[in-house]
């Protein structure tokens, strides 16, 4: 029977949710250790991301709970069809692997965005300096569509803390006055690519941490939004390999 308990996700709960066939079926592929139940409504999409999602359960033994009501309640959107519950879980970074640094994110859509695109340019570890937006929020899962589940993260109380574990790499803070042109830059790997807050940036200091990087816009525009100032990051590093 469903847990009596179950509502709209608060960030005190030990559990979260992944809402939808896509984001269901990465938590059942790559974390399917943590996985509680899947709810599905008694109506069912005929659309191919849920009759997957229902063949996955299936070829995986994982039974499939029809709870109409409960997904009512939880869900932020009312097409949701699907639900995976899952029980949230810590990871570390791999220390030899590039990471990107995100500096006190607050938006939950920005980080999930950011998030997908990593997996994108295959970097798959994600450090987030503290205070930061809740990554199991299921707004942050949705916006990443599944791309959460692949990737290694970890929260620091501060870039200090997270230099004293990983600092022997090569880092690049992004920066509105940072020392060079993104276009001249040779990303040596292992990386550290810090980006700061999205109203914010980052502060000064952060510029002694490596070298420090601008990216080139016009004079109509005071700086890129935080994902696409990420996404041309990540591009830049790939295309220089």
């Amino acid at each position: 029977m469903l847990d009596p308990r179950l509502k709209k996700y608060q960030k005190k709960f030990e559990y979260s949710y992944a809402f939808g066939p896509y984001p269901t079926m990465d938590l059942l592929n790559y974390q399917k250790d943590h996985l509680i139940k899947v709810l599905a409504k008694s109506k069912r999409d005929e659309s191919d991301g849920v009759n997957d999602a229902f063949d996955l359960c299936e070829n995986l033994n994982i039974p499939i709970e029809i709870a109409d009501r409960a997904i009512e309640k939880i869900a932020t959107k009312e097409n949701t069809y699907l639900v995976g519950i899952f029980e949230k879980y810590k990871s570390e970074l791999e220390p030899d692997a590039n990471h990107l640094v995100l500096v006190e994110p607050r938006n939950m859509g920005n980080l999930g965005t950011i998030i997908r695109t990593m997996v994108g340019f295959d970097v798959m570890n994600l450090a987030i300096i503290r205070p930061a937006t809740d990554i199991f929020d299921p707004m942050v899962i949705s916006s990443t569509m599944g791309a959460f589940f692949q990737i290694n993260f970890e929260y620091f109380e501060n870039i200090q803390e997270y230099m004293t574990k990983y600092g022997e790499r090569n880092v690049y803070p992004f920066m509105l006055d940072g020392a060079k042109d993104i276009r001249e830059v040779k990303f040596e790997e292992p990386f550290s690519m810090i980006q700061g807050n999205e109203s914010k940036g980052l502060p000064k200091e952060f510029g002694e941490l490596g070298q420090s990087i601008y990216i080139p816009n016009s004079d109509k525009i005071d700086s890129f939004n935080l994902s696409v100032a990420t996404a041309i990051g990540l591009w830049e590093a790939r295309r220089g390999k």
